[in-house]
């Protein structure tokens, strides 16, 4: 049938050369978006004469008179091809299809029902779609072909653009907060012959002329930090970070990572950044501090349902202790490891070869993470999970680091850095037992000790998941929902 309907609409584009006219048009001046035409128009005065363009998405022909709808990426606007107003030009206008792209000029105005018209005196063809639209269209039912095609799915599913507008948003508010308290915008490689600042497993590859190995970025962490040594006092990015790993409605092995390092500041600097960020953002983008989102859940009886959930972004944050956490949603303390043990037991987690901190980490996991619905900072880690952060003073046991949580979701890491450079070479030269050897720098990183030597003044350091926090300002279920073009297996 597709193939019926591609063969029909290339006969179309051959009687459209025919007539002399190129198919797939050049350069076509606007007055405006359809947004700002619409705007344009007052009532009760003589409509201006408008240039506008968009994509024909209702059709309707009657004889000598057809209506149709374009959109862009602004909205929608009704457009008027009479035979009368435009002559030798309704030709063309007959051979239109869904899925065009047309430049139309002529007056602005309403039919008798009331609907705001563009008036067509002249039509001008900018695209020949040779594909016609999946019928019966409704945002695409196939959740694997809207990933696949998202550029159909753009053009027709208005929801799935409002998204991704709203994400450029979210990204520029944040930009701007950042620039606004002295801030200066960098990038850092994204190829590193040497791949540190988080656990993680890299992609590899090869570099032919200098014949060797490669990894993209799992951080741009070590880089940044250089940087501070380097004088640059207030740094951010958003890094493009490449993760070998698995993928979920929480991962994606390629996604955005905001990070930012503040000289003379500390992790409760970045506390108050991270609520600046996202319930400023909130605010500014989604119009308001709180925020609904709809999650799945399970219920007793083994069925799921969606709940929504009022998320309240307003400062301050809830800061909660992470063995305090343990404690209250796992009934365990961190110190007692034989409580510990006898818990990621009863959970089905095998703790046998973890050393202690990674099995107390594994049922935090597992007990504490889905109690974390509203905004709040988890604060002072075990610090052998911490090994780039400075530890609490007086309890060399506990790292100055926190997380942010909203809806049982991790949506980035922070902590008080560490800018020793002995104590930081022996946490990078040591692995915890239980972690998996390929999520560990194979290699010193000597270069990044050397520059701490030279000296690094006390600072604040934060990474946010851009994506994840999209996920949440736009009610969005999936990472997947907020990445153009999220990886996909070969089909």
């Amino acid at each position: 049938m597709s193939k019926k309907l591609e063969a029909n609409r290339i006969a179309k584009l051959e009687k459209i050369k025919a007539l002399g006219i190129d198919p797939f048009g050049g350069r076509f001046e606007k007055t405006g978006t359809l947004a700002e035409i619409r705007a344009s128009f007052e009532a009760e005065k003589e409509g201006p004469a408008v240039r506008g363009a968009g994509r024909i998405v209702l059709l309707r022909s009657m004889g000598k008179l057809i209506f149709a709808t374009l959109r862009d990426m602004t909205g929608e606007l009704q457009i008027c091809l009479q035979k009368d107003a435009l002559g030798d030009e309704f030709a063309l206008a007959k051979l239109l299809d869904l899925g065009d792209i047309v430049g139309v000029e002529g007056k602005l105005g309403e039919t008798r029902t009331k609907e705001l018209t563009i008036f067509v005196e002249h039509l001008t063809l900018l695209n020949k779609s040779l594909l016609p639209p999946p019928e019966k269209w409704h945002g695409l039912q196939d959740v694997d072909l809207r990933y696949r095609q998202r550029y159909v799915d753009l053009q027709v599913n208005r929801e799935v653009m409002e998204v991704f507008k709203k994400r450029s948003a979210i990204v520029e508010q944040m930009r701007q907060v950042l620039l606004g308290r002295g801030f200066m915008e960098v990038d850092t490689p994204a190829l590193q012959p040497i791949y540190g600042g988080a656990a993680a497993r890299p992609f590899t590859t090869h570099h032919n002329t200098l014949d060797m190995e490669l990894f993209l970025r799992i951080s741009p962490e070590l880089y940044l930090k250089r940087l501070l040594v380097g004088g640059m006092e207030r740094v951010f990015e958003f890094a493009r970070v490449f993760r070998n790993e698995g993928i979920s409605s929480k991962h994606n092995p390629e996604y955005t990572l905001l990070e930012v390092y503040q000289a003379y500041g500390d992790y409760n600097d970045m506390m108050e950044l991270t609520e600046e960020l996202i319930c400023g953002t909130a605010e500014r983008v989604c119009g308001s501090k709180v925020v609904a989102y709809t999650r799945k859940v399970v219920g007793e009886d083994g069925t799921s349902k969606e709940e929504t959930i009022e998320v309240d972004y307003s400062v301050p944050w809830r800061r909660l202790k992470y063995g305090q956490a343990l404690e209250e949603y796992a009934g365990v303390r961190a110190e007692d490891i034989s409580a510990v043990r006898g818990k990621a037991g009863e959970l089905g987690l095998d703790e046998k070869g973890m050393a202690d901190e990674v099995v107390i980490n594994k049922v935090f996991e597992q007990c504490v993470e889905e109690h974390l619905i509203q905004p709040c900072f988890v604060i002072d880690y075990p610090a052998k999970l911490c090994p780039l952060t400075r530890r609490v003073p007086g309890n060399p046991q506990l790292a100055l680091r926190f997380e942010p949580y909203v809806m049982s979701m991790e949506i980035g890491n922070a902590y008080t850095e560490l800018t020793d450079p002995f104590v930081q070479e022996e946490n990078l030269r040591s692995s915890l037992e239980g972690e998996d050897k390929n999520e560990t720098m194979r290699v010193m990183d000597e270069d990044f000790i050397r520059a701490l030597k030279y000296g690094m003044p006390p600072a604040g350091g934060l990474g946010i998941g851009v994506d994840r926090v999209v996920m949440l300002l736009t009610n969005s279920a999936s990472i997947r929902d907020v990445i153009l073009f999220p990886l996909m297996r070969r089909s």
